[in-house]
């Protein structure tokens, strides 16, 4: 008995030593880094000195011999990581950012103690809270305001709603996103902005913004039927307008009693279902009068609807999927939506910015480094192997 507690008790000891080791190797690790970007070691005198020290800032360092409790340089112009850190990921920097600039003015949000602590983030500074929001708002300015290369042929606008604190009140406000699909095949994050509402000046702005940047050889702009922001895609794209075909659906059911919405969609569904502009068009005023008698008021929708929901059967057949509907852009939408309701209440538009375009920053990167989004030939582009693939994919 007295061995085996002799035993533990070296044990102890020896994983004390290795983390007393460890501990001083990341320390001279850190050192020697920023011996590097001082040009001088610490206390140095030298003519070619960059910059000196400014102290420390502690942080805990988890390693599989127990916790460390690390001394990080700081410098008087510029910053210091140490190497062996992994930084936080754009998103995460933004979600703390945001939660934390929320907390100390005083904005209340639900379990947001529990939710700091479990992003590792207890007990930051409020300086360092400031130099992470710096950080990612620069980042995300940059990707938001860089110019638009190539031409994209189709665009998607959407919004989604926040809430955001303007004095002593919490308004409800828009965070719009457009995507483009470029001429070589993959989409692309055009741009985003914040606003009080989706008004025909709001849009306009924001779309005018877009073209300032580059956005050219727009053929077809898809969005839901918003009276301002087609209004101002008529001003400022010179483009065909397809209206989704998810909403459209939507707006039509809302007028059909329950028990009989899915035999009205049905039959609308047939007319999508055609193969050709021509079929469709024939179907679609086909099904309009054979639904007159009993449900006149969706034979009048569709009527008036038409040119827009089928606008996109002008287009490459390969690329209907993508076209009909606002779908894809919706999926992010909603991934926005989940992430902003962690924070329920943003502290200012600049908050709304730094998380919204974290988010869109990451999914652009996504989209560059996947495979196309659809064939070459539908862009008219010479076909290649991937295409096949591509073309059973069948929609995003």
């Amino acid at each position: 008995m007295a061995d085996k507690s002799i035993s533990l008790f070296e044990g102890a000891e020896v994983k004390d030593m290795l983390r007393q080791f460890l501990l001083e190797a990341l320390t001279d690790v850190m050192e020697q880094e920023v011996m590097a970007l001082t040009g001088a070691g610490y206390l140095e005198r030298a003519p070619d000195r960059k910059t000196s020290r400014n102290g420390y800032r502690e942080r805990s360092y988890d390693s599989r011999l127990g916790e460390l409790a690390l001394k990080i340089p700081k410098l008087r112009t510029g910053t210091y990581f140490p190497s062996f850190l992994e930084p936080r990921r754009t998103v995460e920097k933004a979600l703390v950012g945001v939660i934390q600039e929320a907390w100390l003015q005083g904005v209340s949000t639900r379990s947001v103690d529990d939710l700091v602590q479990a992003l590792g983030c207890s007990g930051i500074s409020k300086s360092e809270v400031s130099r992470l929001c710096a950080e990612v708002k620069e980042r995300v300015s940059e990707f938001l305001d860089r110019p638009l290369e190539g031409t994209f042929p189709y665009v998607w606008l959407d919004a989604t709603y926040v809430k955001v604190r303007e004095g002593s009140r919490i308004v409800s406000k828009a965070a719009v996103v457009a995507i483009g699909l470029a001429e070589h095949g993959r989409r692309e994050i055009l741009g985003m902005r914040v606003g009080h509402a989706e008004t025909e000046e709001f849009w306009t702005e924001f779309l005018r913004s877009l073209l300032d940047r580059g956005l050219r050889g727009v053929k077809l702009v898809v969005s839901d039927s918003h009276s301002g922001l087609k209004k101002a895609i008529e001003r400022c794209m010179g483009a065909s307008w397809q209206r989704c075909r998810v909403h459209f659906m939507r707006n039509v059911l809302a007028r059909v009693p329950t028990g009989r919405k899915e035999l009205v969609a049905s039959f609308i569904r047939t007319a999508l279902a055609e193969c050709t502009q021509e079929d469709t068009n024939r179907k679609w005023d086909e099904v309009a009068a054979g639904l007159e008698a009993g449900f006149p008021e969706v034979a009048r929708l569709m009527r008036e609807a038409k040119e827009d929901v089928l606008a996109h059967r002008a287009f490459p057949e390969a690329l209907w999927p993508q076209l009909a509907s606002t779908n894809g852009l919706e999926r992010l939408n909603r991934e926005i939506k989940r992430r902003s309701d962690v924070v329920q209440i943003f502290p200012n538009d600049d908050g709304v910015i730094r998380l919204v375009g974290a988010i869109l920053m990451e999914q652009h990167d996504e989209w560059q480094v996947a495979r196309r989004q659809t064939t070459r030939t539908s862009l008219g582009l010479p076909s290649n192997k991937s295409d096949a693939l591509l073309a059973r994919a069948g929609g995003w």
